[in-house]
């Protein structure tokens, strides 16, 4: 975590930095193989200790407004999607809407409590692979929540859920309009309300960018197992939860 909050990105280049900088304090430091084994090795650790440092699911007073986005974490890219079988348990080749792009690795989703002029306060993650659905995803993993507005984009959108939503568990969900079948433009009533939701959810982009400034949790492209996919995701998730809370 240290190493990541200095600005190593790859294992390699922690071991190398922990060595000449931290050598006193690490006498028996392993070689570089044998720190990578281990460092995989701590990847169930990496999400408890991320679990304990995430803020609970309980909104605080006064303020229901969330954001539910998802950003992709890749391990191959477009050229190398088709043959890509790296940690396979978790993985596989999905889509990317604002990268026009195919890749294979997982999505990183997430449910933020939106705040005035930061950006949101996390209170739900979840780890899927790539192919799966946003909405398909929401609809399970958001099942048990209740008395809140969530801004999403139009991945999300389905009228019959969102008036289910609203009508068991008081959660109205604002996505922005679809073009209907054969409409080239939203009318003026349309374009300002989806204009107004994009708005809204801003923050949550912003949220993804800062995670990918800080950490580069994007390019996955160096892991060989889905333990060291859970590890790299985690202790990324972990170190920013504990140097930025």
């Amino acid at each position: 975590m240290l190493g990541i909050a200095e600005g190593k990105f790859e294992v390699k280049a922690i071991h190398r930095y922990i060595r000449e900088y931290w050598a006193e304090w690490f006498p028996k430091l392993p070689s570089y193989q044998n720190f990578n084994r281990r460092i995989n090795f701590l990847a169930p650790a990496f999400q408890t200790l991320y679990g304990l440092l995430l803020t609970d699911g309980r909104s605080d007073e006064g303020n229901l407004s969330h954001l539910l986005d998802s950003m992709p974490i890749i391990v191959a890219n477009n050229k190398r999607s088709n043959a890509a079988k790296t940690a396979n348990e978790l993985c596989d080749k999905g889509y990317c809407a604002s990268k026009g792009q195919y890749y294979y690795g997982v999505k990183l989703h997430a449910l933020g409590q939106k705040q005035h002029g930061t950006l949101p306060k996390i209170r739900m993650l979840k780890v899927t692979s790539a192919s799966e659905n946003d909405i398909t995803v929401a609809k399970d993993w958001l099942s048990e929540v209740r008395n809140m507005d969530i801004f999403a984009d139009k991945a999300y959108a389905d009228a019959a859920w969102a008036q289910q939503l609203l009508l068991e568990r008081n959660v109205h969900l604002y996505t922005p309009v679809k073009l209907k079948k054969g409409q080239e433009v939203l009318d003026a009533p349309d374009k300002l309300f989806s204009t107004a939701v994009s708005k809204a959810r801003q923050t949550i982009e912003s949220f993804f960018n800062w995670i990918q400034d800080k950490t580069h949790i994007q390019h996955a492209s160096k892991i060989r197992s889905a333990l060291g996919l859970v590890a790299f995701i985690f202790a990324r998730l972990a170190m920013l939860s504990f140097f930025y809370s």
